[in-house]
């Protein structure tokens, strides 16, 4: 007899957007390493934990960071979120992370992880690995309020940074209207070099006078060139007196570019380069972006509300999301969100081991915590699942290895969520415990793999082909 399948899918399983399923989280920010890319954003499923399904989304208690990382673009792990507050505990809250890393001295990757303070700031942490640990090298807030040289910002947040090809280090933040209530020339947004350490400044905060400017800052470089974005603010657009750009749209992603960055008459305003989602026929949100490439490819990462369409909550609770944008250090074509995402860049590799939390989608599942950034995906309820994208069999196996644990059965299904079982993973324990499983049915080729969960509380950490 077929369990009953669960139903509560929060992300369909023909659109690649959002990037989790299940976690609400915004404002992504991305950096690769070891060939993986791993990307950060605002934890915004801390505040819905706490307002619960009827409650609006204000932010005030996010003090984390999640963390998700794929090689695939497409199946996404899961690494759990970096827990601020207790790393940096003088924080008010930890919004709209920007990351970068380098090749230190000790011959070592180190990782730059800034995040907004509230309104009110910037912090900064540090680690060796994309996963951390994380520590909180200065103790206390990199930018604040009111520090000299920012009487023009009065939201010094939203850092975004950057690394040119000396290894110097760049950082722009702000936001909020400027005392005047220019909103066409705010000159609010700041850029500064930032010391050999990452941890200090080596120039002056330089206005850009980025128009319509709100919030949302980031930065790329590229072939000598830096490459600014930024979000727009909701207001009209009536004193636009340009003729050569169009006025960006309310709320949208523009873009500025610079040689020389410390000089505030070298930036060229080079328009808006992405939509509202409210104009992709979603609903309208806040704007957040960040441009990156992977593996020969450009894509835009950001943020829609299509996630909650199909949960019980409306109180505006996020999903990051990634769509593509062939950019380049002079071209920005205008692009928009999509439900559909991106396409798989290779199929995944069954015979190395993966994390029960790299999933394409699932529901009524949930995690539990293994180690720093390792999770174990758990169900909520029977017939919770979760589905991986595109796997490749290759010749052939009959034999998976799975670390479990829980009572009941996992069933193994290919390419429907609703197919026969094709194997079945007998659970009786309370840790986990490594169990082969014997097929009785060769797999070969491509599928996509669903594992179905007969009952709650049950954990699946590692599987792997053999």
């Amino acid at each position: 007899m077929l369990m009953k399948i669960s139903e509560n899918c929060y992300k369909l399983e023909n659109t690649a957007n959002p990037i989790s399923p299940n976690v609400f989280c915004a404002d992504p920010t991305g950096v690769e390493y070891n060939g993986r890319l791993y990307i950060y954003g605002t934890n915004d499923h801390q505040e819905y934990e706490a307002v619960g399904d009827d409650g609006k989304n204000g932010y005030a208690h996010i003090k984390s960071i999640v963390m998700l990382s794929t090689d695939d673009m497409v199946n996404w792990e899961y690494h759990g979120f970096i827990d601020v507050a207790k790393i940096a505990p003088w924080i008010v809250n930890s919004w709209a992370p920007s990351i970068a890393s380098r090749v230190e001295a000790d011959g070592k990757t180190h990782f730059y992880l800034y995040f907004s303070n509230s309104g009110c700031g910037v912090g900064v942490l540090t680690a060796e690995h994309p996963l951390g640990p994380w520590s909180d090298p200065l103790g206390k807030p990199l930018i604040y309020q009111n520090m000299p040289g920012l009487e023009n910002c009065p939201a010094p947040f939203d850092p975004g940074v950057c690394i040119d090809e000396n290894g110097t280090g760049w950082l722009a933040f702000g936001g909020g209207t400027p005392p005047d209530g220019n909103t066409l020339h705010t000159n609010v947004p700041k850029i500064v070099r930032l010391g050999k350490d990452m941890l200090s400044f080596d120039s002056d905060f330089v206005p850009i006078d980025a128009p319509y400017f709100f919030e949302a800052s980031e930065l790329n470089y590229e072939n000598g060139t830096f490459i600014y974005t930024y979000s727009t603010d909701w207001q009209s657009r009536e004193n636009w007196n340009r003729t050569d750009v169009p006025a960006l749209g309310t709320c949208s992603m523009g873009c500025m570019t610079s040689k020389t960055p410390l000089d505030p008459e070298s930036w060229q305003f080079k328009g808006g380069f992405f939509l509202n989602a409210g104009d992709s026929g979603m609903d309208w949100c806040n704007n957040h972006t960040h441009l990156i490439e992977y593996k020969g490819t450009r894509y835009i990462l950001h943020h829609t509300l299509h996630i909650q369409e199909r949960t019980k909550t409306k109180g505006g609770f996020r999903g990051m999301c990634v769509d593509l944008l062939p950019y380049t250090d002079t071209e920005f074509p205008v692009t928009k969100a999509t439900r559909e995402g991106v396409t798989q860049t290779q199929p995944l590799d069954p015979y190395k081991a993966h994390s029960g939390a790299e999933m394409f989608t699932c529901a009524d599942m949930w995690y539990e915590q293994i180690s720093t950034g390792k999770m174990a995906v758990k169900s909520l309820a029977e017939g919770a699942w979760t589905y991986i994208k595109g796997v490749d069999f290759g010749k052939g196996t009959e034999k998976l290895l799975v670390t479990a644990k829980g009572t009941g059965v996992i069933e193994i299904r290919l390419d429907d969520r609703n197919a026969e079982p094709l194997g079945v993973i007998e659970l009786a324990n309370d840790g986990f415990d490594k169990i082969p499983v014997v097929l009785p049915t060769k797999i070969t080729g491509i599928h996509n793999v669903y594992f179905a969960f007969s009952s709650k509380d049950i954990c699946l950490e590692i599987w792997q082909a053999e």
